[in-house]
């Protein structure tokens, strides 16, 4: 038997979660023969909560989960920890204007992005997936000075597997037949879906990508599926957002298909323009455990406006909080 993997999951009894977390102790992030240790972080007023979904947990009998933690203290909840899904954030309530969302939510990003500094691995992967991801991921990214940045991403897979859908059902093809989707920029209602450079296993006609369905269909659908999801639902995404969490950390550990890439928000290096020191979803290629931004893909006029909106967005999210940065 192997020695069992620390991974950390904040916001633990949250719905995301109540997917998540019995997925990874079931094997499906690490594999089946590799043991693991849930470390579990929540705030006080939740343990209760929490508590209810270990029983859960425990009742499964998971043969790889060798033992949880509970707690409220990130130093706790980070100790030797190998992936981090920083999920728990504060939701936007009614009257709440998106600054206090982003100023409240700083505050959480800024301690765990500490703790992670203090006691995780060294080589630790932090992917961040509460809202305002991009931004939150920044904080925790200038809080972590000692890590490297490349250790934080946030995720935009969500949006990505959204786009791979839509094109599954305008052309029949399977998802895992279709490559080079890509989601561009602040995981929000600006962000920009290109499917300028998909490719399929089989040829396929271009009439299939109209500029008109381009514009009124897929790129708003993507964009604006969370919200739709709530008003159908009446709650937001939770199962489609633990499988992408999943889905993410999982191909960083095992890297992308030949000749695929796939969306994460990292740490802009000037890449299309956009500002070093914001977090912004690019395509990128995974080997050996790291992400690389993909280079040279051509960006016409329509890519560049929403490539730009996107900048001015996060610039905007990075002002507001730049007291924590």
């Amino acid at each position: 038997m192997k020695n069992p993997i620390p991974i950390a999951v904040t916001g633990a009894a949250g719905q995301i979660n109540y997917s998540l977390l019995f997925r990874l102790s079931a094997g499906e992030l690490l594999g089946p023969d590799q043991p693991i240790i849930l470390r579990l972080l929540e705030i006080p007023a939740a343990m209760g909560n929490l508590q209810g979904v270990v029983m859960e947990l425990r009742d499964c009998a998971f043969p790889l989960l060798h033992d949880i933690v509970i707690t409220d203290d990130p130093k706790v909840a980070f100790i030797d920890v190998e992936y981090a899904f920083l999920i728990g954030a504060k939701p936007r309530g009614p009257g709440m204007l998106r600054s206090d969302l982003l100023e409240q939510n700083a505050e959480i990003f800024a301690v765990q992005g500490q703790a992670i500094n203090a006691v995780a691995s060294r080589q630790v992967k932090v992917l961040v997936t509460g809202n305002p991801s991009n931004t939150n991921a920044l904080i925790a990214i200038n809080n972590a000075p000692d890590l490297p940045s490349h250790c934080f991403a946030a995720m935009t897979m969500l949006d990505h597997t959204r786009a791979l859908s839509q094109l599954a059902e305008k052309t029949g093809y399977n998802p895992q037949d279709i490559y080079r989707v890509c989601i561009w920029g602040n995981h929000s209602c600006s962000q920009y879906p290109d499917l300028r450079h998909v490719r399929f296993t089989q040829a396929l006609s271009i009439e299939h990508f109209d500029a008109d369905w381009n514009l009124n269909v897929f790129i708003p659908t993507v964009q604006y599926r969370g919200t739709e999801i709530i008003k159908t639902r009446g709650q937001s995404s939770a199962a489609s957002a633990a499988n992408a969490a999943l889905l993410h950390m999982k191909t960083w550990i095992e890297g992308t298909r030949d000749h695929d890439w796939v969306s994460m928000a990292v740490l802009s290096d000037g890449s299309y323009g956009i500002d070093e020191g914001l977090v912004f979803s690019f395509p990128v290629q995974v080997v050996g455990g790291q992400f690389q931004i993909v280079q040279g893909i051509a960006i016409d006029e329509f890519s560049r406006e929403y490539l730009d909106r996107n900048q001015a967005e996060l610039r905007e999210e990075r002002q507001a909080i730049k007291h924590l940065l």
